[in-house]
C-alpha cells in the first residue's frame, strides 16, 4: 500500500486576511513540502497542471525537477498532465528528463483535465475534447515504447522515423490514467493495461468499488496481468493531532475553494454541514487525527481495492506550517499504521 500527497499549488486569498500568496512563494513552499514528504517516508508526491491565476503550477515537471535533486526515494508524478491540450512529444521529453534527474522516480498521470482553460490557451477546440485525448495518449505510449517513432494523427503533424530524447531511466516510464469516475475512462485504462487513478472527492468512496472491478475485468479481457495493475485514489484531506483541530483548520479554505468552483460550475453552496458529512467514516474527506485517517484509508483498501492513496492537501490556501505538519503526520503516523494493517490483511487473503 503506497501513501503520498497531491497538490494543485493553489494561491487563493487567505480566508482570514484576504491576502494572496505569490505564485513564486507558493512554488517554493511546494518544493519544501515534497522534500519533507521524502524525509518522512512517503511514497509519492503529485503536482497538478493548471493555467489560471489561482493555481501556480502550469508546469508540474519543472516543479518536480526542482525537488528531484533534493530528494532520494519518493516518486514524483503529475496529477494530472492535461494531455488533450499538450504536445505528447514535449510531455515525454519533460518527464524523461525528470526521470534522469531523479534517477528513475518520475511518473506521468495523464488526463483530460476537469478545467478547460488550457484549450483556448494552446489553440484547441473543446469540440475535439475526447478525440484529442485518445490520439495524444496513443502517441505518448508510442513514444514511451519506441526510441524511433513513426506516427500520424488528425491534430498534430505526423512524425516519420524520428528519435525522441532523452530516454528515461525506467523502462517503461510509468503512465497512469487519471479519471473522475466515468465507465469509459476506466475501461480504456484497463484495455491498455495502464494503472488507474480515481479522483474520489465526493459521495461515498465505496461507490467506486464497481468501477475498480470494471477496470480489472477490462484489463483481464485484454490479456493483462491484473495483479500488476495498481489502482490509486486522489482524495481531499487534512491531518492534525486531534480530529476537531483538523476539521476546524481545513474547513475555511476548503469552503472558499469549493464555493468558487461551485459558482463556476453551478454546484450548490458548500457549508459546514456538507463538510462534516463528507468527513464521516463513509465520506470522501480524509480529515482527522492520524488514527481516524488511517482507518479510513484501510477501509478504502479493503472495500474498494485502492493500492495507492494520495492525500490532496491543501484545498485552497492554508498556512504552510499547517500543511507541513499534516505531511509529517501522514508519513510518520498514518502511513505506518496503514501499511502494517494492510500487510496483515493481504497475507490472509
Amino acid at each position: 500500500m503506497e501513501i503520498g500527497v497531491s497538490t494543485f499549488v493553489e494561491t487563493t486569498p487567505d480566508v482570514e486576511t484576504g491576502e494572496v500568496i505569490s505564485h513564486a512563494q507558493r512554488l517554493r513552499e511546494v518544493v519544501d513540502e515534497i522534500v519533507l514528504a521524502d524525509q518522512v517516508g512517503l511514497d509519492i508526491f503529485g503536482v497538478g497542471e493548471h493555467h489560471r491565476k489561482d493555481y501556480a503550477a502550469s508546469s508540474p515537471a519543472v516543479v518536480l525537477a526542482a525537488a528531484a535533486s533534493r530528494t532520494e526515494r519518493i516518486r514524483l508524478t503529475s496529477a494530472v498532465t492535461v494531455l488533450s491540450s499538450a504536445d505528447p512529444v514535449r510531455v515525454f521529453q519533460d518527464f524523461a528528463t525528470l526521470d534522469a534527474i531523479s534517477n528513475g522516480r518520475a511518473e506521468i498521470m495523464a488526463g483530460r483535465g476537469s478545467f478547460i482553460e488550457s484549450f483556448p490557451l494552446f489553440g484547441y477546440d473543446l469540440d475535439d475534447y475526447n478525440e484529442l485525448f485518445d490520439e495524444k495518449l496513443e502517441l505518448l505510449l508510442k513514444l514511451r515504447d519506441s526510441e524511433i517513432v513513426s506516427w500520424r494523427g488528425g491534430h498534430r503533424p505526423a512524425i516519420h522515423q524520428l528519435g525522441v530524447y532523452p530516454r528515461p531511466v525506467q523502462n517503461p516510464l510509468r503512465v497512469w490514467i487519471g479519471s473522475g469516475g466515468t465507465r469509459g475512462s476506466v475501461v480504456r485504462a484497463g484495455m491498455l493495461g495502464l494503472p488507474l487513478v480515481l479522483a474520489i472527492i465526493g459521495g461515498s468512496p465505496l461507490h467506486f468499488a464497481p468501477l475498480v472491478q470494471l477496470y480489472k475485468r477490462a484489463a483481464a479481457q485484454a490479456g493483462h496481468d491484473v495483479s500488476k495493475l495498481p489502482v490509486a485514489s486522489h482524495s481531499h484531506g487534512f491531518i492534525a493531532e486531534d480530529t476537531m483541530t483538523a476539521a476546524d483548520k481545513f474547513f475555511p479554505s476548503t469552503q472558499q475553494a469549493m464555493n468558487v468552483l461551485g459558482r463556476e460550475r453551478g454546484w450548490g453552496h458548500y457549508d459546514r454541514n456538507s463538510f462534516d458529512a463528507a468527513r464521516s467514516f463513509e465520506g470522501a474527506l480524509y480529515v482527522g487525527d492520524p488514527e481516524t485517517v488511517a482507518q479510513k484509508i484501510i477501509h478504502l483498501r479493503k472495500n474498494v481495492g485502492i493500492t495507492r492513496f494520495m492525500l490532496h492537501v491543501p484545498v485552497g490556501t492554508m498556512p504552510h506550517d499547517d500543511v507541513m505538519k499534516a505531511i509529517e503526520l501522514l508519513g510518520k503516523e498514518v502511513a505506518p499504521r496503514v501499511r502494517e494493517e494492510v500487510s496483515k490483511w493481504e497475507a490472509q487473503q
